[in-house]
C-alpha cells in the first residue's frame, strides 16, 4: 500500500489497520465518537487507503423513520439511542461478520436531505476484506447496542477539540436546513446530551484519536 493510496490517513493508523487486516479474511472496524467528531471523515480516509477493498456502512442508516419518530413522540430527540433500530443494526453486523460466500449484503444509508434512511443503498460484496462502520453508539452498553462492540474487531474513538466539534456540528445543521439559532440550540441541547453518553463509553475503545486544529489528519490523543 503506497502513501498515495493511503491519502490523508496517518501512517501509524495505516500500520495498525494493516496489522488487523492480517488477522482474518474480513475485518469489521468501528469508528465511534460524539456528534460532529469527524467519524465520517476518518471512515472515508480509511476506505481511501484501501481503495476498492473497503466499504463504509454508517450506523445512521438505522435511524427510525421520521414518521415513526413522530408517532412515538421522539422526533425532538432524533439522534438519541432510542431513535435507532439497534436490533436491526446488530443483525446487519452479524451478517457482515459471517461474510457468506457469494452473498452480497445490502445496508441502509441515511439521507439527511430526506431525513430518512434508504434501504439497500450500500452494497457489501462477499470478498471485501474491510467493513468500516461508524456511529455514535458503537460502544454503548444500553438501548440494544450492547452486542455491537463484540461484533467488531477493533474500535477507534474520535475525540477532537470540543470547540471545533461544536462549530462543525452547528455548520452541518445549518447546511441541512436549520436556522443558525436552531442549529446552535440543537447542537448545545439534544446533541450535547447524546455526546455525554458517547463520551462515557470512550474507555472501551481500542484506540482514541483526535483531529488537530479541526483538520482531517488524525493522531493519538490522550484525554
Amino acid at each position: 500500500m503506497t502513501p498515495a493510496e493511503a491519502g490523508n490517513l496517518a501512517p501509524h493508523l495505516l500500520r495498525r489497520l494493516e496489522a488487523v487486516l492480517a488477522t482474518r479474511s474480513r475485518v469489521l472496524l468501528g469508528i465511534a465518537g460524539k456528534p460532529g467528531a469527524g467519524k465520517s471523515t476518518l471512515s472515508a480516509q480509511v476506505a481511501a487507503a484501501l481503495g476498492g477493498a473497503a466499504v463504509v456502512v454508517p450506523m445512521d442508516g438505522f435511524h427510525l423513520a421520521q414518521s415513526e419518530l413522530e408517532r412515538l413522540g421522539r422526533a425532538d430527540r432524533k439522534g438519541a439511542p432510542d431513535t435507532f433500530d439497534a436490533a436491526g443494526y446488530v443483525a446487519l453486523l452479524r451478517r457482515l461478520r459471517a461474510a457468506e460466500p457469494g452473498v452480497t449484503v445490502y445496508a441502509p444509508e441515511y439521507r439527511r436531505d430526506l431525513r430518512n434512511g434508504v434501504a439497500g443503498a450500500i452494497a457489501v460484496p462477499p470478498d471485501v476484506p474491510l467493513v468500516v462502520t461508524e456511529g455514535n453508539y458503537l460502544l454503548l452498553t444500553t438501548d440494544g447496542f450492547a452486542p455491537v462492540a463484540d461484533l467488531l474487531d477493533e474500535v477507534w474513538f474520535v475525540a477532537p477539540d470540543d470547540a471545533v466539534r461544536l462549530e462543525r456540528l452547528v455548520a452541518r445543521h445549518v447546511r441541512f436546513g436549520k436556522t443558525p439559532e436552531a442549529a446552535q440550540a440543537w447542537a448545545r441541547g439534544s446533541d450535547e446530551r447524546n455526546a455525554a453518553l458517547v463520551a462515557a463509553s470512550a474507555h472501551r475503545a481500542d484506540l482514541v484519536v483526535g483531529v488537530p486544529g479541526g483538520g482531517t489528519t488524525v493522531r493519538d490523543w490522550t484525554p
